[in-house]
């Protein structure tokens, strides 16, 4: 019998983005699949070789059918457009770049309208999106971010008295991007080109901690207070920063995106979702110079914390993480509260860990619901690891932060609960398969551990497996806990021993 049609995902005027459902894939199909899209103006032919597979280039407000190679056909309709406008300048440099005319061109944008951006090198300064509008970028096309930033415009802290520009957490002045959306609804960025933000032009990766101008370095693409955004198709590469920022979103899919950032590059994590609800990750391919995904909800602070907000319900599935500090990150940042995160079919490799959860006294909050399912790793550090001692900030490191007596609890201690693992593949593991190190005061609690199949790195050295003080270094170990509570649903792991204590005396 055949499968279910696929899943759509985004169906846009002209872009479509659906899940070829098959059982045992991860970011790719295990076989391609051929497929039809009948409707429009004619045939079109392909084949599938991604699970999340995208089509461009479709006639708004059409009928059409998609029939995959073994699976039921989907009968979709594509959006209406009130119209399609290909930006007509020729040509640019970084000395003369086009940023005024193409903030000419997405002003001008009907509601509900489509600019296209041809094939070519487009030289710009930060654009600000609009409502109701979808930016295209045909295959070929790279928008790419000037490396002189002395006329970037600026985003304060606030405006309005909600929170605009911020670092890690809190409020702050913060360069704007490249492309830059603040309080947008039906948002659209769509096609195969590129976008490029600058970060090896200039000075920007040399001050990664550090304010100049009175600013935080950009990000790529920063979307604040958004609604109803669909990403789908382009490659995001060269971040100042942090590559794709939405904070406090609400309805986001990113589909069948390329992240790529050098390894050496710092702090350009690939997708960091702050204070943010409901939010899809699907499809997306990640090389980057920190983590892969990290999902944040702010930061605590000794004053007003009116900035915090919870981030709720995160599905990532049939991603690709080919390098990064971490597969899919939660924390540190979690002040506001993380909850409901779903992690399946995901393949991770040469992450420094898979699935990472880290927090430190002083942060409040919690990380609670959250489920790893189906997801392979290869030559990964440390495959799991929750981390109550996660020594960031300037005070990262003093006694109290890191000492394993138990400390008062009150609203400052974060609470780290209901964490699902199973079903995971893992290959040349380094240094363990899961380190869980929860505060004595408050312990990591109501973790359930599945079916589990690892192998090791032989002759990997040992190394430190979390960044906290008064860890000893493993290598090739199993599960290691201190004050964690594990349940093993499907009995102990074969080869993978279970061991208490990871701490050395303070």
């Amino acid at each position: 019998m055949p499968l279910p049609p696929p899943v759509p995902l985004a169906v846009l005027a002209r872009t479509l983005a659906v899940r070829i459902a098959v059982p045992g894939a991860g970011y790719v199909l295990p076989e391609p699949r051929a497929y039809r899209l009948v409707g429009g103006e004619g045939r079109r032919n392909g084949v599938a070789g991604k699970v999340v597979t995208l089509l461009h280039a479709l006639t708004p407000d059409c009928d059409y059918r998609l029939e995959v190679e073994g699976l039921e056909p989907l009968a979709f309709r594509t959006a209406a457009c009130t119209g399609l406008t290909v930006f007509g300048r020729v040509g640019s440099t970084p000395e003369a770049p086009v940023t005024e005319a193409l903030q000419a061109a997405i002003d001008a944008l009907p509601a509900g309208g489509t600019l296209r951006l041809p094939a070519g090198d487009w030289w710009s300064g930060p654009l600000f999106l609009k409502d109701d509008m979808t930016l295209d970028l045909s295959d070929g096309a790279r928008l790419l971010a000037i490396p002189d930033r002395s006329s970037w415009p600026i985003l304060g802290s606030h405006r309005d008295g909600a929170v605009l520009g911020s670092w890690e957490g809190v409020p702050d002045r913060c360069f704007a991007s490249i492309l830059t959306a603040v309080g947008c609804r039906r948002l659209a960025v769509t096609g195969l080109g590129t976008i490029d933000g600058g970060g090896d032009r200039g000075d920007w990766w040399s001050w990664p901690k550090e304010t100049r101008d009175g600013a935080r370095r950009a990000r790529t693409l920063h979307l604040v207070g958004c609604e109803e955004v669909v990403l789908a198709g382009p490659t995001i590469t060269n971040s100042p920063s942090w590559t794709v920022h939405p904070y406090r979103c609400r309805d986001l899919g990113a589909y069948g995106l390329t992240i790529e950032n050098p390894p050496d590059s710092p702090n350009t994590d690939g997708f960091d979702p702050e204070s943010c609800e409901d939010v899809a990750i699907e499809g997306v391919r990640f090389s980057v110079g920190d983590d892969c995904i990290a999902i944040k909800a702010g930061r605590r602070t000794a004053g007003d914390n009116s900035h915090l907000a919870p981030t709720r319900r995160v599905a990532i599935r049939h991603c690709l993480m080919r390098r990064g500090h971490g597969g899919v990150v939660l924390g540190s940042e979690m002040s506001g509260g993380i909850e409901d995160v779903t992690v399946e079919d995901c393949d991770m490799h040469r992450t420094d860990r898979g699935l990472r959860l880290k927090t430190r006294r002083g942060r409040g909050g919690y990380m609670r619901r959250v489920a790893f399912r189906r997801v392979r790793m290869d030559r990964v550090d440390t495959a799991i690891s929750t981390n109550g001692f996660y020594f960031c900030d300037v005070d990262g490191h003093a006694c109290w932060v890191q000492s394993r007596a138990p400390a008062p609890v009150d609203e400052t201690t974060p609470e780290v609960s209901d964490i699902d693992i199973d079903d995971l593949d893992l290959h040349r593991v380094r240094l363990a398969v899961a380190v869980l190190l929860g505060l004595p005061e408050a312990p990591v609690r109501g973790v359930r551990i599945g079916r589990i199949r690892a192998d090791f790195e032989p002759a990997a050295p040992p190394a430190v497996p979390l960044m906290a003080d008064h860890v000893r270094p493993v290598s090739g170990a199993g599960i290691i806990r201190e004050f964690a509570e594990i349940e093993f649903t499907a009995g102990l792991p074969l080869n993978v021993p279970v061991v208490d204590g990871v701490s050395s005396p303070c």
